[in-house]
């Protein structure tokens, strides 16, 4: 149930574009005297949130107004204001606007990605002691391990942290507080391939690029086209293969 009262009202009620400042500052003004003591009002706070971030993308363009009055009006049962043919039109037309939007913002990233991560990588890869594999995949090793090396069947234990080419670090089992079990050839191309480089105890630092890491779909807080930084501790094999 995350949350299907959400998504009801959010069909509900995203009616009209065009929010004014004025509309804006005064709902926060109101929004920032809410009281969120209570359970039910911790609820409904976080209800709020799930709505809010599903409408994230166009909330330059809601009108907050019309937005609240399409909640109450669902709350409160009451005949829509409007027929059901032209919300079904406005929002069909809104959604495609908002999603072209979105579209062009991805193809945008993902080419200011694929620029900066080539640049990243030749810099990276006229450092001494980087080596640059025929996938384009480079590593570092910061410590060199004595066990043996896995196989793509093998499951491996290891530590790990990711970061994007500006210092983002966006996963890290060092902050999680203990080592992870992953399948080799389970990963990102890219990381098996470094992988499959690594005897057991060793430490490497590996730059991915794009096309053996998430390529243009990206992934979560992965933008389209992100060249990858990860540091690796593979500390043993876990099964025989």
């Amino acid at each position: 149930m995350r949350f299907r009262l959400g998504a009801a009202l959010l069909s509900a009620s995203t009616l009209l574009a065009g929010c004014s400042d004025g509309d804006t500052a005064s709902s926060e003004s109101a929004a920032e005297l809410a009281a969120l003591d209570t359970d039910d009002q911790k609820a409904s706070y976080g209800i709020g949130m799930n709505m809010g971030g599903q409408l994230a993308d166009a909330r330059d363009r809601l009108d907050r107004a019309a937005l609240m009055r399409g909640i109450e009006d669902a709350l409160q049962g009451n005949e829509p204001a409007l027929p059901g043919e032209e919300i079904d039109a406005a929002l069909q037309a809104f959604g495609e606007e908002i999603e072209a939007v979105a579209a062009e913002e991805r193809m945008r990233t993902a080419e200011e990605n694929i620029a900066a991560g080539e640049a990243y990588l030749a810099e990276n890869g006229a450092r001494e002691g980087v080596i640059t594999a025929a996938s384009g995949l480079q590593y570092e090793v910061l410590r060199q391990g004595d066990g043996e090396r896995p196989v793509i069947e093998n499951s491996v234990r290891l530590h790990y942290r990711g970061t994007l080419i500006d210092g983002t670090e966006f996963d890290s089992s060092y902050e999680r507080g203990q080592p992870v079990v992953f399948e080799a050839g389970g990963l990102i191309a890219g990381f098996t391939q470094a992988l499959l480089l690594m005897p057991v105890g060793s430490h490497y630092r590996i730059v991915i690029p794009a096309e053996i890491a998430y390529g243009p779909g990206g992934s979560g807080s992965i933008t389209p086209n992100s060249t990858l930084i990860f540091e690796i501790e593979l500390l043993e094999i876990v099964d025989g293969g």
